[in-house]
């Protein structure tokens, strides 16, 4: 056996010590390895058995044809279903079919979602796959990550993706963007050093996880975890184990829907029950029976709420938002609490100098991004120009010690490198300076690249003068300088004190800083040595960078808290930088001293009933782990809120699956997040979580509306039916009459009011309460006038015309023809077009609201009405007749009678 086994054969660690608490050499002798040679093939064949392959396994779910037969598992369609039994038994098989036509096609959607969802498990599973460099039998091979152990060695170099789990044994200069595990916006710098066993995920700078990307220099690592057991294999648990959450819509139906179909049975069959024991013939009372239930199904209401949510959808992607799950339409307008991750989402993605110190003055930098649009400005805000030489001096050592370039593609800028020194190069060409004109007078000769140990940069240049050129943190510069330039251009003593001073007041404004420092070197000088910085340095100033906010990201966030929407970053940033950021956003309190930020640390500490408080009081949570965003979540919705979430990595995608409506980004989002999304922002703008948010608002108005519109039909429809079948009198209406109502007539007249526009106070009202039944208490108020009216309508003018006429089937279609009427009146009523012609009468100067869709609906609906009572081949169809002079007459007289009873319905309900 080789040096590598030197454990027992598929041996795991002893130690319950995690691998960042523990020394390097300690966690590879554990599981029995070697930095040299790494396993042997007969160690790797032990470990295959023992812990399976590297990969995170997709889950069997259900068979397709159980998925789609359980889809009809919902009380609304079994009112459906029972509506086509009875049209079936009633032989009407067209309109049957129609019916469960709509079933079938509201539980294909909802099988295609499901499908589309549980697509992230397999998105997960990709994402690991890929190829990597092991240490096996001495030798350097390229392998499958699949086949990676625990204990393989494994080598790491710029454009790796991190295969699996591993224990960092030796770095040089190796930096890791693991953003779409922990959010962290910049790559992270590695070391060796252990550290402490409750050091968060971002934190711990020993190790490398799987599904990373390794952005700069070298490493090498032993394998820890690999599949389930690693990282992302918890995350790919945690996405198995979601139980699917409805949506504040889907719930309030299907507590509707079971009340409803509990009140068609008991009261179909207590009609059917007296009808029986009054004598009455079987057929005759089944007849009122099936009438009856018909009469109270709002068989158009399925398909109407389609439609809504569909038009709401094709809105929402005009302004940047691209629904996958219909539901999620109506649930993102009934949010309370948007959770949003912070860089690119709120923030600009883009690192930008805001801030530059020079003889120790202060400037301001303005423009946003790596656009070199914008300016130095000094205190007063005007532009400086010329440069003072200590700004100049600053500036100029930004852009000659930078590895990185900035490009123009397509009219935007972007950047090649690190988004540090990316930032640099901008600030630098808004004050004048730039790369190409730098680099032919100050030729490079030698630098030393940025390592983490050192936590420096330094470059040597030819000229006048042998130029050397650092940058790096504070505190690795300050050690190193001896003097500092005054603001006239004099080197001075340094005063390290006020340095630190100024830099605790920038660092607690959230600006990331960089200190700049230069010392001339001999001309006979041509290479560079660490120990050309060990001292004699002059402290050049110093730059402050963030990820500026998106201007109309504030906007938005204001809109939304004064919508009553309370708004929460969950970022994996550092909590001085979440903090800063989320004050100038105007999130939670206007002052920094009020704001209620948390790290991922505190929340690990705190037991349940704290880190609900926490969840709640909250407005920052910083350096979070996957697994604290979904438990942020559920601790919000144990407490009644309605969660929207956005994500863009890896880490993101249990938290959206488990929010109510889960939000990833669409142009800088993991696959993994996109699939586990109910919403996609194509722009990755918080801007356009407002704009979707007004626009589902505006989408459950309207579904209000079309309620509102809806069951007042059927309810005069199921009143006049039981109580003529109770009085053992001829029915005013029959079930095929009622369907045709129901069907054709409510579709054609209610579908407009899908495109109604948003009204003005849409963002200016509070959010629901999640509790809030489907329909109110105001709602039920408003249908039970209107139902009572419209019963009053059918037989009245069933009545009247039958003792004029004598024809009962004069009589019915007279009956429908004024309802229909009567409705045309409500639909304006309540309508934007009917409102504003109300205020129109008293202010001349309102503009009418432009209703389009509304006064074609109401043609169609006339138009078909005309062909329902006076063509032949459907006074057969439907047993009706034609009409003429004195029917008409009625229907006007209806129309005139409803004005009254829809200001008073709208006074009794005016949300609709």
């Amino acid at each position: 056996m080789s040096p590598a086994s030197t454990a027992p054969p598929s041996a795991a660690p002893e130690s319950s010590e995690q691998p960042h608490a523990q020394a390097a050499e300690v966690v590879l002798s554990q599981w029995g390895s070697n930095l040299d040679g790494g396993l042997d093939a007969a160690e790797v064949a032990h470990r295959h058995g023992r812990y399976g392959w590297n990969e995170l396994p997709e889950v069997k779910g259900q068979p397709a044809w159980l998925k789609l037969l359980l889809q009809f598992n919902q009380p609304l369609i079994y009112i459906l279903l029972v509506a086509g039994l009875i049209k079936a038994l009633l032989a009407s098989w067209t309109n049957a079919l129609v019916i469960w036509a709509v079933a079938v096609i509201n539980a294909v959607i909802g099988y295609v979602q499901e499908a589309r969802a549980e697509g992230a498990i397999a998105a997960l599973a990709r994402s690991v796959s890929t190829e990597t460099t092991v240490l096996r039998d001495g030798q350097t091979l390229t392998i499958p990550s699949r086949e990676l152990v625990p204990g393989d060695v494994v080598l790491l170099a710029a454009g790796d993706k991190v295969p699996a789990d591993l224990r960092l044994l030796a770095v040089r200069d190796l930096q890791i963007d693991e953003s779409g595990l922990t959010g962290e916006s910049l790559p992270v710098a590695k070391d060796l050093a252990p550290l402490p066993e409750d050091t968060p995920l971002a934190d711990r700078r020993c190790m490398a996880y799987a599904g990373s990307f390794v952005t700069f220099g070298q490493g090498r690592g032993v394998v820890v975890a690999t599949g389930e057991a690693s990282e992302m294999g918890e995350i790919s648990r945690s996405l198995q184990q979601r139980v699917s959450l409805s949506t504040p819509l889907t719930r309030r139906f299907a507590s509707f829907s079971r009340v409803l179909l509990y009140f068609i049975l008991a009261v179909a069959a207590l009609t059917l029950a007296i009808g029986l024991g009054r004598g009455q013939p079987f057929a005759e009372v089944f007849e009122a029976a099936v009438a009856l239930a018909v009469s109270a199904i709002p068989e158009g209401l399925p398909a109407v709420v389609t439609i809504t949510l569909a038009i709401g959808v094709n809105r929402m992607a005009a302004r940047h938002a691209i629904i996958r799950k219909l539901p999620a339409v109506e649930a993102l307008g009934s949010a309370t609490v948007v959770c949003s991750d912070k860089t690119g989402t709120l923030t600009e993605n883009q690192m930008t100098v805001q801030v530059v110190v020079a003889g120790g003055v202060s400037y301001q930098v303005s423009g946003t991004g790596y656009s070199p649009h914008g300016d130095l400005l000094d205190a007063d805000g005007e532009v400086v120009d010329p440069l003072p030489q200590p700004l100049e001096r600053v500036l100029r050592c930004g852009v000659l010690c930078n590895d990185s370039r900035l490009r123009q593609e397509h009219g935007a800028w972007a950047m090649e490198g690190d988004p540090t020194e990316a930032a640099l190069l901008a600030a630098a060409e808004k004050g004048g300076l730039t790369r190409a004109g730098l680099e032919p007078v100050f030729p490079r000769l030698d630098a030393i690249p940025f390592a983490s140990e050192y936590q420096y940069m330094a470059s040597l240049h030819d000229g006048e003068e042998r130029l050397l050129q650092v940058k790096g943190s504070v505190e690795a510069l300050l050690t190193r300088c001896g003097g500092m330039l005054a603001a006239d251009g004099a080197v001075v003593p340094l005063d390290a004190e006020a340095i630190h001073r100024r830099v605790d007041g920038l660092a607690g404004e959230g600006l990331r800083l960089i200190a700049f420092a230069s010392r001339v070197l001999p001309h006979r000088r041509h290479d560079l040595d660490h120990a050309d910085l060990d001292a004699e340095l002059v402290f050049l100033g110093l730059q402050g960078m963030l990820d500026p906010p998106r201007p109309e990201a504030i906007s938005a966030v204001e809109a939304c808290q004064r919508a009553g929407i309370s708004v929460r970053m969950i970022t994996g940033d550092h909590a001085a930088t979440a903090a800063a950021i989320a004050v100038r956003m105007g999130i939670g309190s206007a002052g920094a001293e009020e704001l209620r930020a948390y790290t991922g640390q505190e929340l690990g500490a705190m037991d349940a009933a704290a880190f609900a408080a926490a969840a709640s009081d909250g407005q920052v949570f910083a350096r979070v782990a996957p697994a604290q965003k979904l438990k942020l979540v559920e601790a919000l919705q144990a407490a009644g809120a309605v969660v929207a979430m956005t994500g863009d990595g890896v880490n993101d995608a249990p938290a959206l699956r488990q929010a109510d409506i889960g939000i990833a980004m669409g142009k800088g989002g993991t696959e993994v997040a996109r699939e586990a999304a109910d919403m996609l922002l194509t722009d990755d703008n918080f801007a356009s979580i407002e704009a979707a948010v007004e626009e589902g608002r505006t989408v459950y108005r309207n579904l209000r509306k079309a309620i509102a519109f809806l069951l007042p039909v059927n309810g005069g429809e199921s009143m006049t039916i039981l109580i003529s079948a109770l009085l053992a009198r001829d029915l005013p209406i029959l079930a095929l009459q009622v369907l045709w109502l129901n069907m054709i007539n409510s579709i054609t007249m209610t579908v407009p009011l899908s495109f109604e526009p948003k009204a003005d106070d849409t963002m200016a009202r509070p959010p629901r309460d999640p509790g809030e039944p489907l329909i109110t208490k105001r709602l039920l108020r408003r249908i039970l006038v209107v139902s009572l009216f419209n019963w009053v309508l059918i037989f009245g003018v069933f009545e009247w015309v039958r003792g004029d006429s004598g024809s009962l089937e004069l009589a019915r279609t007279a009956a429908i023809q004024a309802l229909v009427a009567a409705r045309i009146i409500y639909l304006l009523s309540i309508s934007q077009l009917g409102r504003t012609l109300a205020q129109r009468l008293r202010d001349p100067s309102i503009p009418l609201a432009r209703a389009p869709q509304l006064l074609l609906g109401v043609g169609v609906a006339v138009v078909l009405q005309v062909v329902f009572s006076q063509w032949g081949p459907m006074n057969v169809l439907f047993n009706t007749a034609p009409i003429g002079g004195p029917e008409l007459l009625v229907c006007a007289l209806a129309m005139v009678a409803m004005l009254p009873v829809a200001w008073l319905a709208n006074r009794l309900d005016p949300e609709a």
